[in-house]
């Protein structure tokens, strides 16, 4: 009896003969290699197609699971075989969600070990009432319990005062309304001492309903920087101040976010060698842009590494690497690196450079690591201004450096996005504050965070383009000024 194949079937089917060679495919197969440009079907099988049949048809056992990726799609296959013909049935699955998400999962969880094994800062999950549902090991040195002791623990529990019961109540009201809210909270440790406590939260929203069914919050102890004010004024400033450790806190964070753009990136860049090396044979000039694409799959690998490295460091307080940084350079080499990206999302990206060279003194990959946090975010308000648009021409963000009339130094990234309000603007830098449907709210506060590390500041105004101008400002040094009035001085 031979293989049947029925074109009813949604998955893709092929029968074999024992060389592994395709005698037959059904509707779904054939509409899947023509979807991915292939010369036939043999190009959705495993290259070791024939080693699979042969020991399919040999020990005369099913072979499960075996991975294809074409191009974004990932198939899983299972090889039958049908020993009276001396056949093989080869049935797919399309198995892109399932992998992805594992590989996420992967990614995600090496992540949140990296920053819970580091970070001096308390995370913790509550339900919508305040109830501990998690918390990191760092509850026992901030609060004195352990994460398995708080968990049912009321927020009222632990921070036992007449104004934190009000705070709570305010700061849940904010989180239902706004989605976010940050709080100062005092409160006595398990061993008797008084610890001050800067805490940012972020709701968690059920999809359809929106209401809130989980929050997770960044607590830093500021119990030093507050004991150390002798007055009233002075502790009045150093709240005042409590939105910078708050950015801080929530860095730790930040790293899953900020290592998702390297990752994206090497798995483009991967998608794409291995679509020119599949074609290699018939296009050998193919075989320069696969160089090309494992080159920069080596250096986002180890753009990596630096960010988790430079970002921990960050976090503790350490001595970060500064250097001078030459910004025209700079910007020159962070274009380069999202160019794949851009020309995926048809926008051309534009660099302006100014005449006199700017330098700064600043950490050179947590600085390249902001712009391409900047890039990105602004190729994203373009692809959404230009979702429903036949533009052939595509979208523009425009990357500058220049030296104002007041001696600072300036980076600005202007795009065509959909811009936003007074108000959007003045929250978007806010921790955990985000319009994206699947976005954190954390990259664009991690980024001013940086900047004014460096002694900077980072800000958006409204652009003429009609998206937003996000401006990397640095204070004026004395050579900065000397350069701009050589620059305004009138010719003789």
């Amino acid at each position: 009896m031979s293989i049947s194949l029925s074109d009813a079937d949604p998955q893709p089917g092929l029968r074999l003969d024992k060389l592994g060679n395709v005698l037959q495919g059904n509707l779904a197969a054939k509409e899947l290699w023509i979807e991915h440009d292939l010369t036939n079907a043999s190009g959705l099988l495993p290259t070791n197609v024939q080693a699979l049949v042969k020991a399919a048809l040999e020990q005369a056992r099913a072979i499960e699971d075996v991975e294809t990726r074409i191009n974004h799609t990932i198939l899983k296959w299972t090889f039958i075989p049908c020993l009276q013909t001396g056949q093989v049935l080869a049935r797919g699955r399309d198995a892109t969600a399932d992998v992805l998400t594992h590989e996420q999962a992967v990614r995600s969880n090496r992540l949140y070990r990296v920053i819970t094994e580091n970070t001096t800062d308390l995370i913790s999950r509550h339900a919508p009432d305040g109830r501990f549902i998690d918390a990191t090991q760092a509850s026992w040195r901030l609060l004195g319990y352990w994460p398995e002791e708080l968990r049912g623990k009321l927020l009222e529990d632990i921070f036992q005062s007449d104004s934190a019961t009000r705070q709570l109540t305010e700061t849940r009201n904010r989180l239902r309304d706004d989605g976010y809210a940050t709080m100062t909270l005092d409160l006595t440790h398990r061993d008797g001492s008084k610890r001050w406590f800067e805490i940012a939260s972020r709701a968690i929203r059920e999809t359809y309903t929106g209401a809130v069914v989980e929050v997770v919050s960044v607590s830093r102890d500021i119990t030093a920087r507050v004991a150390s004010e002798d007055n009233n004024r002075r502790l009045a400033d150093e709240l005042a101040r409590t939105a910078r450790l708050a950015a801080l806190g929530e860095l730790a964070s930040s790293i899953a976010h900020e290592m998702n753009q390297p990752l994206a990136t090497i798995v483009n860049f991967a998608s794409a060698s291995q679509r020119y090396l599949k074609n290699a044979d018939t296009h050998p000039e193919h075989l320069e842009r696969v160089g090309d694409g494992l080159e920069k799959i080596i250096h986002h690998a180890n753009r990596a590494s630096e960010v988790i490295k430079h970002l921990r460091a960050f976090l503790r307080k350490g001595q970060k690497r500064t250097a001078a940084v030459q910004l025209n350079e700079t910007i020159m080499n962070v274009t380069r690196l999202c160019q794949w990206e851009a020309d995926k999302n048809n926008v051309d990206i534009i660099c302006t450079p100014a005449k006199c060279e700017p330098t700064i003194i600043a950490d050179p990959v947590l600085l390249e690591q902001v712009l391409i946090n900047l890039i990105r975010n602004g190729m994203e308000a373009n692809a959404e201004a230009h979702t429903n648009q036949r533009d052939n021409e595509g979208s523009r963000l425009i990357i500058s450096t220049s030296i104002n009339s007041e001696g600072e130094t300036l980076i600005d990234v202007t795009d065509e996005g959909p811009g936003l309000d007074e108000q959007g603007i003045r929250q978007m830098f806010q921790p955990f504050y985000t319009s994206k449907p699947q976005g954190l709210g954390l990259g664009l506060s991690m980024s001013r965070s940086i900047i004014e590390g460096f002694g900077g500041f980072l800000d958006a105004q409204a652009a003429p383009t009609g998206g937003l101008t996000l401006t990397c400002r640095f204070p004026a040094a004395p050579a900065n000024k000397r350069i701009q009035s050589m620059e305004t001085a009138p010719n003789e």
